[in-house]
């Protein structure tokens, strides 16, 4: 069995991936990416497209996405774009057939869209704010995952990949709604890994750390005393946006059911695990500057 690296260079030997996957070439694939107008799931469109892919950009934002278009600089035929939310359960049921009708086909979807709260502890958000949350980040990609799964079904080879979050592995203080909403993406995409298990569909779920986008402007909310985060000497660490992408490509190629990206989702990941309590322990101070403790 080869050893992968998860470095610069696509971890492909032999046309294999690790466990001995066979690699899903990414050229002449339709992919679904949601979240498609800025950030992650930008960088992502962008990367599949100059794989060779065609993809059906999705998004809230019909400015974002024709901004994602103009990045691309690639035929009509090879990006379409789809302006919905997510948490709009009859806009999604319905995309399926929408892209068909554009592409002919849906060989992958990538589940990228989301929002965090605002950075107050959970007894300060209104059920309002948390309903909002866990409608675009769980009932979001739950809905697509229904809707797609069927049409993933019929291809020879396909791919389904969720975006959880560094916060669904450990909880928050300050994000508990959005922890819980990643959490629960954590759960329902490692039931889906389980079972399509003996289908065409390989599953993958993701777990950025901090990535260097502007989810904090594009969900409508404002980091608190980040000038004394910044002035404490130890600035959080983020991966580049291009990176993320890059390793979120190639992570569906091979049919990787797990990626962490960055390595404070590693060493958290890690941690959890041997160590629970330490690790909530652990974020939680980490947090008390941002909370104005």
């Amino acid at each position: 069995m080869p050893t992968v690296v998860w470095g610069p260079v696509d971890p492909l030997v032999n046309g294999r991936y690790e466990g001995g996957q066979d690699a899903m070439q990414i050229s002449d694939k339709v992919f679904v990416v949601t979240g498609a107008g800025n950030g992650i799931g930008r960088e992502v469109t962008l990367e599949l497209i100059r794989r060779g892919a065609s993809v059906a950009a999705v998004d809230v934002s019909e400015i974002g996405l024709a901004e994602t278009v103009a990045l691309a600089r690639t035929p009509a035929s090879r990006l379409s774009t789809h302006t919905l939310s997510v948490s709009d359960r009859a806009a999604v049921e319905a995309l399926p057939e929408q892209v068909v009708a554009v592409h002919g086909q849906v060989d992958g979807l990538l589940s990228i869209a989301g929002i965090i709260q605002r950075f107050v502890r959970l007894e300060e958000l209104s059920i309002e704010e948390i309903e909002k949350v866990m409608a675009v980040n769980f009932w979001g990609t739950l809905y697509l995952d229904k809707a797609f799964i069927p049409y993933l079904k019929r291809r020879p080879q396909a791919a389904l990949l969720n975006v959880s979050s560094m916060g669904g592995l450990v909880p928050v203080p300050g994000q508990g709604a959005y922890g819980a909403s990643k959490g629960a993406v954590k759960l329902l995409t490692e039931t889906l890994y389980a079972e399509l298990q003996g289908t065409s569909v390989a599953v993958t779920v993701v777990y950025p750390g901090g990535v260097a986008t502007n989810i904090t402007g594009n969900s409508g909310v404002e980091v608190p005393n980040m000038d004394k985060v910044m002035a404490s000497g130890t600035p959080p660490k983020t991966t580049a946006v291009h990176d993320a992408a890059r390793q979120i490509v190639v992570a569906l190629a091979a049919g990787k059911p797990r990626l962490l990206i960055g390595s404070d989702a590693k060493t958290l990941d890690r941690l959890s695990r041997v160590n629970p309590t330490k690790a909530i322990t652990t974020v939680a101070k980490q947090m008390q500057k941002l909370l104005g403790v």
